[in-house]
Parts: C-alpha cells; structure tokens; sequence
C-alpha cells in the first residue's frame, strides 16, 4: 500500500469558522468576532469604529485606519459569533468523527478562550477545561489532535490596544499562550502547527495592525515568524515527543508559456509562497527576501538573539493548504474573483461554483516541489470542494461532485508517495463537518461529509446529517485510500 498503516485519514476545522460560543465560558472577543458576512460576488468586511465614532468597513486588502478599534454593529449578523455551534456539540461531533473512522482532527485553540485580552499572566480556566474535554474525548475514540495554536485571529485587545504583531510584546503573549497549550495538554495532543496559512495573514483580523504600509506588515511578519520559532522551540523543550509544524496555502503555479520572462515571473510569484516555508524550515530570512528589503529601503527591527531564535525554532513537518493552481504572466493585471485571485486562465481546467480551479494534478506538484526543496514530511491540512448541496425529501444528501473532487486528489496524492517518494503524513480534508466559510462567510459555501441545518443569515436547527460523502470517506479510511470508487 503506499500509505502507510498508521497514515492520518482525518478532517480540518477552525475555531472561530465551528466553534461558536464567542461569549461563553469565559471567552474574550477575537479579532474574527467583527468580521460580517459576504458572498461570491462580495468580499467579507471587518467593522470598527473611528476616533470620532464613525463606524467604517475594511475587507482583508484594506487598511482599518489609524485609531480603529474592532466593533460589532447591534443588530448585525457575524459568523463567527455562533458558527455551526462546536462550543455545544462537541461530543456528537467526535462520535460521528470516530464512526467515519477518523484517524485525527485538525481544529485550533481560540486564544482569546484561553487569555480573553491576550496579555494576562494566567489563562481562563473555563477555556483550559473545555479544550481538555474535547482533546480527552477525541483520544477515547482514538483519534489524534492536530491542533493549530493561531487559526486567522488573535485577541481584540491585542489589536486594538498593541496593534497586534506590529508590537513585539505580542511575541512574548503568543508565547505565554503557547506554553500553557503545550503544558495543559501534555500527553493529550502531540500534532501541533503554530499558524494557519501563514503566506495570507496580512489583514488586520490576522495580524492586528491598522495600516497596510509595506514596513508595517513586513515587520508585524517578522513577529509572527519569531512568535512561531519560540512556539516550536517551547513546545519541544516541554515535550520532546511533540511534532510541531507550520502550515501555509500552496496553490500549484505554472508559468504562461516557455518565455524566460514568463518563467522567471512564475519562480519569482513562488517565492512569495516559499519565503515563508524557507525561514520556518531553515530558522534565517532567504538572499531573495534581504534583497527585496534593500530595494524598498527597509530594515528590520531586531532584537540581540533573534537569528538564534529563528535558528532554534525550526520545524518538523510543513503542513499546508491545496485547493486550486493559478497560471502566472509577467505583468499581467491580477482580477478579483470573489474571494480569491487570479491572473491568466487555464484553458485545460475546468472551475468551480466558486471560480476556483479544479487541478487534481496540483496536489502531486506542491508535494514534490516541497519535499525537494525541504526534504521534511508533508500533510495535506486542507483539501476541498466548497458546493451547494441540496437536501432531497427523505434527508439524503447526494454530493457526487464532492466524492470525485476528493478521489481525484487522493489518487494523485497516492502517486506522490508511491512514484515520487515524498513523505506524507496525513490528509485531512477542509470543512469535514459543514462550517462558516473564511473567504464568504456564507453557510451555502460546503465543504463536509456531514451537514448541518444553517443558512446564510445564521437561521437553522444545527442539526447534523451525513452525506453519501460520508460513507464514501468512511470507505477510503477503512481501505487505507486503496477503494475511492464512487
């Protein structure tokens, strides 16, 4: 078989995109608790209120501007303030994890349930009890955590009164979070990422800071790499058992055509992606990145110890994110499609509801390009077609597309292992149980094997059902991925 037997047949989620409960248990506010709904056709928005009380709107490529504070307009719906209700259903959830079989489950820690404001010196003891209960339960089912310390958010506080990762205080909270994670859960949970999709933190609900300059985020970025260092080297010292990963979105890239220009373009828009992966795996900023800083006229700011740090704080595993590939062109004009981007068309590749390519194949390069590059373990964290699913009269959820999508990329995976010899741990795929989507904020937008009753607007009984997705991923599990027949 080309996956191994103890190979990680699992599911992802996130916390403020499943969890809900935002003000329960002790629970302080997120940074994703003022973000609003949006649609194919429209960008999500955060909502803050100005200095001179005007409340305005910023969507992930806009500034929040200077004074802005996080606000939640009375009246309006957010996603993340109930989401598909996890903080209540935690156990039907795992019991239907562990009936498909599940190997792990992906989710992360809401820092702000651990630490309300992000700065406090001792965490919220609700919030240390309900993570154990959920890790406890999973571990009675068998089935292994993979958990990610900062899945897109961080403490309202932290944003509004630090300005988030711009500040180097919050490397030092990110820390004390960290620690208490780690030491909390010791024996519990060994799979660890530090950030999610690390490549696309560069708003304000992710990184905390109020504008977009091109210093502002090169430096709050910093931060975040020398948070997640210190994350990996806490945790290993805790726990030398612990696996500690890092995790970013990877979407195959493929130049226009066979002219130079087009090829030096595309190796240049993978740098943008592998900059990140280059600094986590090797611990030191890349000659392509320092030189970019000397065309912008920037230096960073650094603290005696930091390469040591960098260094130190390397990881053991890349995690990372596929779901469709882009062609780039040397001076093409990106465009806006609903919540990604593109520049050139595939004319070999069909699209979903979404506009996002569908590239099965994509998955067997990214695997390739990483484990050559880095010679380090690789997990698919996230996977997935987002579709309308329609419930027939009797309950049933017939999700062909779904089950194709999926066993197209499995196969292609399987290739990845058994001809080119690349290392995989795991496959976890996004959305295994219906949640918020990050890029809309709609409910419609599915990904899971099992459905919940919800709508767009937050309207729904919350009631979970299994799809014929369902079945057919409890199949592929129980065959070690050998039958994706559908």
């Amino acid at each position: 078989m080309p996956f191994a037997e103890n190979f990680m047949w699992g599911g992802a989620t996130a916390a403020n995109q499943y969890e809900g409960g935002y003000q329960e248990g002790g629970r302080g506010l997120s940074t994703m608790d003022v973000r609003l709904p949006g649609s194919r056709q429209k960008r999500r928005a955060a909502s803050f209120i100005q200095p001179d009380g005007t409340i305005t709107f910023a969507t992930r490529f806009e500034p929040a501007g200077k004074g802005a504070r996080g606000y939640m307009i009375p009246g309006r719906y957010y996603p993340s303030h109930t989401a598909v209700d996890f903080y209540h259903h935690w156990k039907e959830d795992i019991a239907l994890f562990a009936e498909m079989g599940f190997k792990c489950f992906r989710m992360s820690i809401s820092w702000s349930r651990l630490f309300p404001r992000g700065d406090e010196e001792k965490p919220n003891l609700e919030g240390v009890a309900f993570y154990r209960n959920v890790f406890e339960e999973l571990q009675k089912h068998h089935i292994e955590p993979l958990v990610t310390l900062n899945h897109f958010e961080l403490p309202m506080f932290l944003a509004d009164e630090y300005d988030g990762w711009l500040d180097r205080r919050t490397v030092g909270y990110f820390a004390r979070f960290t620690e208490v994670c780690f030491r909390e859960y010791k024996g519990l949970v060994r799979y660890w990422k530090t950030f999610n999709e690390i490549n696309v933190m560069k708003d304000w609900t992710k990184l905390g800071t109020k504008d977009f300059e091109y210093a502002t985020i090169e430096q709050a970025v910093y931060h975040v790499l020398l948070g997640s260092a210190e994350a990996v080297r806490i945790g290993h010292e805790i726990d030398p058992d612990n696996m500690i990963g890092m995790m970013c979105a990877y979407g195959a890239m493929y130049p226009v055509d066979c002219d130079p220009d087009n090829y030096m373009n595309n190796i240049q828009a993978l740098h943008q992606i592998q900059f990140f992966c280059d600094v986590q795996c090797r611990g030191y900023y890349p000659a392509y990145k320092l030189k970019e800083f000397e065309r912008n006229h920037f230096v960073l700011q650094k603290q005696d110890g930091d390469e040591e740090i960098l260094r130190k704080g390397t990881v053991d595993f890349i995690g990372f994110s596929y779901y469709f590939s882009a062609v780039t062109k040397a001076g093409a004009d990106v465009q806006m499609n609903g919540d990604q981007s593109h520049a050139v068309e595939n004319p070999y590749l069909t699209k979903t509801e979404w506009g996002w390519s569908l590239d099965p194949v994509g998955i067997r390069v990214v695997c390739n390009e990483l484990w050559d590059r880095y010679q380090k373990p690789v997990w698919i964290v996230e996977n997935g077609l987002g579709a309308i699913d329609h419930v027939e009269e009797d309950g049933s959820i017939h999700d062909q597309y779904r089950i194709e999508y999926l066993a197209k990329h499995i196969a292609e995976l399987k290739k990845a292992v058994e001809l080119d010899g690349v290392e995989v741990l795991g496959y976890t795929p996004w959305g295994c149980i219906d949640l918020i989507s990050a890029g809309t904020g709609e409910m419609s937008k599915r990904y899971g094997f099992i459905y919940v009753d919800l709508d767009d607007e937050g309207h729904g009984t919350f009631r979970r059902s299994r799809k014929d997705s369902f079945y057919w991923y409890q199949k592929v599990i129980a065959t070690n991925g050998e039958d994706l027949s559908w």
